[in-house]
């Protein structure tokens, strides 16, 4: 079971997973750019090919869905220690909505800083490395690097509104 949300990000209800993706209904995710210590690299991955929702494309956050009766907080903190095995302190940066024919979800978007060790949730997580934040910016604006279209929006907010400025 996951939290429902109205339009407004109010939490509404509860509903399975299965039917908040066939009915195309608002959801929250907890979202984590991962930067290293220095600031300089961000943490990216590569999707499983088993992923329901954009399997085998990269991206440059990790997070997932709101779990029913969890904060975004809460969902944050879990979702960097099942994904990626770490944890930190998180710092929230920014909300903002996604989205597209396939899915509608509020998105609250977090920092943490570490530089591992990472342990990947092997169901999810097929391949993951830094990347410089330059780097990054300039791949994110490429379209045909196979990135997940949400990663996209919100790195590119990301990039835009909080990431460490070119060198």
């Amino acid at each position: 079971m996951i939290n429902l949300y109205d339009e407004d990000a109010n939490v509404i209800g509860e509903v399975t997973r299965e039917r908040m993706r066939a009915e195309n209904l608002w959801h929250g995710c907890a979202t984590i750019v991962v930067l290293s210590l220095d600031g300089r690299r961000v943490y990216v991955h590569r999707r499983t090919d088993t992923k329901d929702v954009f399997p085998g494309l990269y991206d440059c956050t990790a997070g997932g869905v709101i779990d029913a009766g969890e904060t975004p907080d809460e969902a944050a903190a879990r979702e960097l220690r099942e994904e990626l095995g770490v944890e930190v302190p998180l710092k929230e940066l920014f909300t903002t909505r996604y989205v597209n024919d396939l899915t509608r979800y509020h998105a609250w978007v977090y920092e943490a800083r570490t530089d591992g060790p990472f342990t990947h949730q092997p169901e999810e997580v097929a391949w993951g490395g830094w990347m410089d934040v330059d780097e990054l910016r300039d791949r994110i604006g490429d379209p045909d690097w196979p990135l997940v279209p949400d990663g996209r929006e919100i790195g590119q907010e990301w990039l835009r509104d909080h990431a460490p400025r070119p060198s």
